[in-house]
């Protein structure tokens, strides 16, 4: 697996990639491509995130082909790229543990299944180094899942508790080896955290919602352990397409990408597109932007705040 590391000049740049929605080629798809590559060749990453919902699977005639077709985007230029499976990813024909082993097989993916005892596949963190090879920053990875599998619980799945405390126990080992500094990190999965409703509600933020979140209908609590943790700055989710705002609430910023691609449901103002983050070496936070389809760069979107109640 290839090393991640700052750069010389201590900047560390991440493309997020959310809802591809390849199915089985034609204009859309085309499109999408154009998109990734045009947004690949701009911005330089040094990785590309992909949150969720890379393939329709059902849609697709060839689903692992499909996401050959998506990810090759990456793989040709030689760029490391991870991703989180989202609900559209392993709905009919294939199962996530075959789209992993597809994963697997790529020379610059860096995604893995993940510990087998517990929900999930692609569970797993990322180390960025510094130049004398230490962890200096962190990128969790979370399946949050399809659909719910209790039959009294409607809805998305969640992110299970059993990967919830295996990130506590991750964060609190490499808080332990920092000497008890929590080491700047960020998280991504497909699916939002309820919080995502709630900062919109409570919190200024930048952006926009023109849908509803589509959470889990119940909380187990992941949020509350980023808080409590201390090293996760912001959280990175798709699946909601028309939404892109970034909101921060209890000190975590928790943040949409720009859906990418072309063959799913979106709005005429609303162009698809990819959202940026970039990291600098030895600070908490992170800079964020979006590039849309069109070429253009947005770094500062409109304000929302909550109504006075």
């Amino acid at each position: 697996m290839q090393a991640l590391t700052f750069r010389e000049d201590r900047t560390f740049t991440i493309v997020q990639f959310t809802d591809v929605h390849m199915k089985s080629g034609g204009d859309a798809d085309r499109r999408t491509l154009e998109l990734m590559e045009h947004v690949l060749e701009a911005e330089r990453p040094d990785l590309v995130y992909f949150t969720g919902d890379v393939i329709e699977d059902k849609e697709c005639d060839d689903p692992l082909g499909r996401f050959d077709r998506a990810v090759s985007v990456v793989e040709k230029r030689r760029i490391p790229w991870a991703v989180v499976f989202g609900n559209h990813d392993t709905e009919m024909k294939i199962t996530r543990q075959q789209l992993m082993d597809k994963v697997s097989g790529y020379e610059y993916a860096l995604a893995v299944s993940g510990p087998s005892d517990i929900a999930g596949e692609g569970n797993y963190v990322l180390e960025v180094r510094d130049a004398s090879g230490r962890p200096a920053a962190l990128l969790y990875g979370f399946d949050s899942g399809c659909m719910s599998t209790l039959p009294h619980v409607q809805g998305y799945g969640w992110i299970g508790r059993d990967q919830i405390d295996w990130y506590v126990r991750q964060s609190a080992a490499y808080t332990s080896d920092n000497g008890g500094t929590p080491l700047p990190a960020l998280a991504f999965f497909h699916i939002p955290l309820p919080e995502y409703a709630e900062v919109w509600e409570r919190e200024v933020c930048h952006g926009h919602k023109y849908e509803n979140v589509c959470c889990p209908k119940i909380n187990t609590g992941l949020f509350a352990a980023l808080v409590e943790m201390g090293d996760v700055m912001g959280t990175f989710a798709g699946h909601d397409h028309v939404n892109d705002y970034c909101g921060t609430l209890h000190g975590v910023r928790l943040c949409y990408g720009r859906a990418t691609g072309y063959n799913t449901y979106g709005r005429d103002d609303f162009p698809r597109g990819a959202r940026i983050i970039r990291l600098r070496e030895g600070e908490r936070g992170f800079e964020s932007w979006l590039h849309l389809a069109d070429g253009t760069v947005v770094t500062e979107q409109p304000e929302h705040r909550p109504e006075t109640r």
